[in-house]
């Protein structure tokens, strides 16, 4: 087989990950037919197809290929974090990526104390959902991510990343401003087990998982709602439609009509983290705002 070239490498994985020519050709900048004529020449080299035309998708032999791609893309970018880190530090960009709740609280102050302490550095930031995070900083697109996981359901990054804790954010329960249970101190998962309730499954809070934690049935039952974000799950439960538990953070401040409440037990915490390339060193601004960013998550919470 002859020598491949890692950037036919990156044009299979972008054709793959759109399942289109076309499109990878727009994402790379190259046209559709170049595109074509690197697959070609991908399959030349290899001996065999890569790709099955229609639908557009890997052969086994093109997966074998998108593995070596990756982990090639894997070392060049632990590689390119770790001669940044090795420069001044106090230049250059960040790109930062942040899931809604943190992206809407704790990263804006973060954001202007970084300015005003390293004011040449340029920040970007991208609003996901860790796993997209993940991937982004596998990738080599991304600096640092913000991500989550709960006590109750681990979520361990790939091996590559190192990930550091923000803050602890503990899950409320939060109820319509008259509702029967708004005038407790806490509230028992189990009172709320009869409620309708809305779910937000992209932020991994699954009404099945807490039933099983509250040891009584009807959640699933019941669940009427489901929000993309937990600023439409503030809105169903001030409208009195609804119930539903959320980190303490998505609550932000100031909600009119609602009223959260810690959970007894069980009680449930979700975890922030702040998640970069696994390298011996790191650039000082990209430690710097880790800091500033916990910091700003412990003054939220508080």
């Amino acid at each position: 087989m002859h020598a491949l070239d890692p950037r036919l490498l990156a044009t299979l994985e972008a054709v793959v990950r759109h399942g289109s020519f076309s499109a990878a050709a727009r994402e790379l900048g190259y046209s559709a037919p170049a595109v074509s004529q690197q697959i070609a020449e991908l399959e030349r080299r290899a001996g065999l197809r890569v790709l099955e035309r229609r639908p557009v998708r890997a052969t086994p032999a093109g997966e074998v290929l998108l593995d070596a791609g990756h982990s090639v893309r894997n070392v060049l970018a632990a590689a390119s974090a770790e001669l940044d880190a090795m420069r001044a530090g106090t230049a250059g960009r960040i790109r930062l990526g942040a899931f809604a709740s943190a992206a809407t609280s704790i990263v804006p102050q973060a954001l202007a104390q970084l300015h005003t302490a390293y004011p040449h550095v340029q920040v970007s930031l991208s609003q996901l959902e860790p796993e997209a995070g993940y991937n982004r900083l596998k990738r080599g697109d991304m600096d640092l991510a913000l991500s989550y996981d709960y006590d109750f359901i681990p979520d361990p990054p790939p091996r590559m990343l190192r990930r550091t804790l923000v803050a602890r954010d503990p899950v409320v329960a939060v109820v319509p401003e008259h509702h029967r249970l708004a005038g407790r101190e806490v509230i028992h998962l189990a009172s709320l087990a009869t409620e309708t309730w809305i779910a937000a499954p992209e932020a991994a809070l699954h009404l099945e998982l807490l039933s099983q934690m509250a040891q009584t049935p009807g959640f699933q039952a019941r669940l009427q709602y489901e929000g993309d974000d937990f600023n439409t799950v503030l809105g169903f439960v001030a409208a009195g439609l609804c119930v539903a538990v959320m980190p303490r953070l998505a609550l932000g401040r100031g909600t009119a009509r609602v009223v959260a409440r810690p959970l007894a037990e069980p009680q449930l915490t979700r975890y922030i983290y702040a998640v970069r390339i696994n390298t011996r060193h790191a650039p000082h601004a990209v430690l710097a705002l880790e800091q500033m960013l916990a910091a700003q998550a412990l003054s939220a919470l508080s």
